[in-house]
């Protein structure tokens, strides 16, 4: 018996457990430290949160802006897409949902002495839709910040991330409609990105579509990419829906967006995300 529990076999697959202890151990350890540090940047409010203008292609005046926050890039989370994507494998997506919310509705109430026209602006936040399912999300948390900071509904459009988190698009239909009668709207975030992007078009009917960048990046020199805008713009307007194009950094890409007649557009030829709606201005 003892032979046998010293054969190279059992040794070999003494060393393989060992190792997935050892492994489990080290991933254990590894998330308490990011459930930490997620924790922590909440708890002390360490998210940096910046302005990037919307603006309209035809007539260049900024019709309002998108709330970006930016956690403070650390060991275990490099940068800001590895911290997203973590908190969507946590418990926390609510709380820390409700605590943006909270962040962006403050901090762009604190701007208006920079933006005269500032209750007139939209002010797009990114949210999940599983949050919206939440029940608690459905208590008026959302009314509540808003009253707190003097905003309204109808300045306030949900950007719809990760859409391949709708697995019942019409019950999710039925909870954008709540929303909606409240006066908030909707946009679908990467159109032309892939199929569940284009499904959201389809059956959410948002009042915005944003272009997805990969449209957009030297779309002068691609003439498939062209063909796309076209027909997601003749789409949009066939549903009275909103197109605006993300990622605008050339002027030659600006050109044929203006001339194809989208609607709107963002990105750093426009105007870079800024803390201050001042340095914007």
């Amino acid at each position: 018996m003892q032979n046998n529990l010293l054969s190279p076999f059992h040794i070999s697959n003494l060393y393989s457990y060992m190792n997935f202890v050892y492994g489990r151990e080290k991933r254990i350890a590894l998330d308490y430290f990011k459930f930490a540090e997620l924790q922590k940047v909440m708890r002390d409010q360490l998210l940096t949160t910046y302005f990037q203008p919307i603006t309209h292609l035809s007539t260049q005046k900024v019709i309002g802006y998108e709330a970006l926050n930016r956690p403070p890039f650390s060991k275990h989370f490099p940068n800001t897409e590895t911290f997203y994507d973590y908190i969507g494998l946590t418990n926390q997506a609510f709380r820390f949902d409700l605590y943006c919310r909270n962040i962006s509705f403050e901090r762009f109430h604190d701007n208006i002495t920079y933006d005269s026209n500032l209750e007139e602006r939209l002010l797009f936040v990114n949210i999940h839709p599983q949050v919206l399912l939440d029940s608690d999300y459905k208590s008026g948390e959302t009314l509540q910040l808003l009253k707190r900071y003097n905003l309204s509904p109808n300045q306030i459009v949900f950007e719809l991330t990760e859409k391949k988190a709708v697995k019942d698009y019409v019950l999710f239909e039925k909870i954008l409609s709540h929303y909606r009668e409240q006066g908030f709207r909707i946009a679908v975030d990467d159109a032309g990105s892939g199929y569940n992007s284009l499904k959201s078009v389809v059956q959410l009917k948002p009042e915005f579509i944003k272009l997805d960048r990969s449209l957009i990046h030297y779309m002068d020199e691609n003439p498939d990419q062209q063909k796309m805008v076209s027909l997601l713009l003749d789409f949009a307007n066939e549903s009275h829906t909103s197109v605006i194009a993300e990622g605008i950094e050339r002027v030659e890409d600006l050109t044929i967006l203006q001339e194809l007649g989208v609607h709107y557009g963002q990105g750093f030829l426009l105007g870079k995300p800024r803390e201050s709606l001042k340095s914007i201005s």
